[in-house]
């Protein structure tokens, strides 16, 4: 079963086969820091329930690569198969989040809990989702089969299969605020 996961997540990324060398060679020779922390993240939580030894050196090594990557992905966060980090960093979701099979994330994305108001918990994400960079998902929602999240889009509510959730338009005023950003210029 964790050899199949492994290889679907591998798939994602075009690595059609999947064995030690290949595993060697991504962890010496690829810069794919996303496939790095997911190999390690998987071993995680197989071992867990099978030999608890080798679990806590992989949750170490998990550890080492969070910081160093900027994944917050817990252990017992329930992924399936074909997960894809885009690009790494600022990403942080949930222990109890359940996400589907096949889905994409980018940098900047959240999934989190919502402690208030008629949503109170973690998401749940279906099959074939695509999350934009900067996008946040919180609370007890559903996200549907086949959606996407676009850039910078903050999801409170269910978003049913085959739709797509945009982020509002921005506004631009007509004043100038950079004298009180920029400090110090060199002229």
């Amino acid at each position: 079963m964790v050899r199949q996961t492994i290889a679907s997540d591998y798939k994602r990324c075009g690595i059609s086969k999947v064995s030690f060398w290949v595993l060697l060679k991504t962890f010496l020779l690829m810069p794919n820091p996303g496939l790095k922390f997911l190999t390690i993240f998987r071993l995680t939580q197989y071992f867990r329930k099978k030999y608890r030894p080798l679990f806590y050196f992989f949750f170490l090594w998990m550890r080492y690569l969070k910081v160093k990557y900027g994944l917050d992905i817990s252990y017992r966060t329930q992924i399936g198969e074909g997960f894809y980090i885009g690009h790494f960093g600022n990403v942080v979701i949930h222990g109890d989040t359940k996400i589907g099979n096949n889905c994409n994330i980018s940098q900047g994305v959240t999934f989190g809990v919502s402690n208030s108001g008629s949503h109170i918990g973690v998401p749940q994400i279906g099959n074939n989702v695509f999350v934009g960079p900067g996008a946040c998902v919180f609370g007890a929602i559903r996200i549907g089969n086949y959606v996407t999240i676009g850039a910078n889009a903050v999801v409170t509510e269910d978003v049913p299969d085959y739709h797509t959730v945009l982020s509002p338009k921005t506004n631009t005023i007509d004043k100038d605020l950079s004298p009180f950003y920029i400090h110090n210029s060199c002229k």
